[in-house]
């Protein structure tokens, strides 16, 4: 058997396209539950809920506003306020709406609090029940409503991002609807897009790859480059942008899945602990500096693997493909995210760089390559 064994796992239903969410008051009619919604409260001003939101009331319970990355107390209270009461959940909105409901959804159907079932710092595996969740992101980034795992950030307490994770999360039904991207500002649809393309790039990446998720990975970097010039287009070539780079979405769900990512993950999923930074900026932010080390590099199959994607991707770049990459795509995105921004202090580069990894790439970067690779991100102060 080969070493590198891809699984597959995907919704049971996946509806794609323009117009889509417009399935979800008959699929909460055709099986009567008690309901529960989480959304941000941008959706509760959108285009979409003023058309649905008369009718989605009369098929739920209520609903939760998620504005940030769901701590773990927050998690725990929304359990102790509907435990008993509510069999199914809808979640509409960005990545931290999504993870916040497969979280909820998954504890609502075990005992202890959420802490004793995190990566990192839990104690209690988790079991391989949850509650049937409808994920539709309004957002094409995170890929959340395709995997397997709910992120959780505590910067209070413990100061952890950890995932929540088991086959059994990846939500039910996923509706895939491009045109709840549309009005969304220039920075978040650049910076959710850049975690897709993090996401794809990683996962093509991984030393846990085969041909299967390397493939898989290409068909979504393919469909984020002819997107992402053209997102905040108001016309049909904007509505073919965010149709591509919803399924671009997807596919990074599905292959971080497959094949898990890399060393800008492993930073990324450390600042997070400790600062409330968007996280596909950070990831944004990560991948230039990344691109200047992977230029350098030596390895047999990142080298292979570039000059594959190069022949794809760029077949006309003369430059070495990580440079043509990181030219490409910072002269077609729609705004420079990566400009002025955050800083960081020292001492809180090195509580990072002491905790951070390369996860799965075929290099394991040392601390010094880390350091540098966050001080090319951020200013230090």
């Amino acid at each position: 058997m080969s070493e590198n064994l891809i699984e597959l796992y995907s919704n049971q239903q996946t509806l794609f396209g323009r117009g889509s969410i417009d399935r979800l008051v008959p699929l909460l009619a055709a099986n009567p539950q008690p309901t529960l919604l989480f959304c941000g409260r941008s959706f509760l001003n959108s285009p979409a809920w003023a058309r649905l939101g008369a009718t989605l009331n009369d098929h739920i319970l209520g609903y939760e506003i998620v504005s940030h990355e769901a701590s773990p107390d927050e998690i725990d209270g929304w359990v102790t306020r509907w435990r008993g009461h509510v069999d199914r959940v809808v979640a509409i909105g960005g990545g931290s709406v999504l993870d916040a409901a497969k979280a909820f959804g998954a504890m609502m159907q075990h005992p202890l609090n959420i802490a004793r079932y995190l990566e990192k710092v839990g104690d209690t595996p988790v079991q391989a029940v949850t509650l049937p969740l409808i994920a539709i992101p309004t957002t094409a980034g995170t890929g959340s409503e395709v995997t397997q795992n709910a992120v959780v950030t505590d910067q209070q307490h413990i100061k952890v991002k950890a995932s929540l994770r088991h086959p059994v999360f990846v939500p039910q039904v996923a509706i895939l609807d491009p045109d709840l991207l549309k009005g969304a500002p220039d920075r978040v649809l650049a910076t959710c897009a850049i975690d897709a393309f993090t996401h794809l790039f990683e996962a093509y990446l991984s030393r846990k790859g085969n041909l299967f998720s390397q493939q898989n990975a290409l068909n979504g970097l393919q469909l984020f480059m002819q997107a992402w010039p053209y997102l905040n287009q108001d016309d049909s070539r904007g509505d073919a942008a965010r149709e591509a780079m919803m399924m671009a979405s997807w596919l990074g769900g599905v292959s971080l899945s497959s094949a898990g990512l890399g060393v800008i993950h492993g930073i990324a999923g450390e600042l997070g602990a400790i600062k409330p930074f968007h996280h596909g900026e950070v990831c944004g932010r990560l991948l230039f500096p990344f691109l200047d080390v992977l230029a350098e590099s030596a390895h047999p199959e990142q080298q292979r693997l570039m000059a594959a994607l190069a022949e794809r991707l760029l077949p006309d770049e003369t430059a070495p493909p990580a440079l043509a990459l990181k030219a490409w795509l910072q002269q077609q995105a729609i705004v420079p995210f990566w400009l002025e921004g955050p800083t960081l202090a020292a001492e809180e580069v090195d509580w990072i760089v002491a905790r951070a990894n390369s996860k799965n790439g075929w290099v394991n970067y040392d601390p010094a390559t880390l350091t540098e690779m966050i001080t090319a991100a951020w200013r230090v102060v």
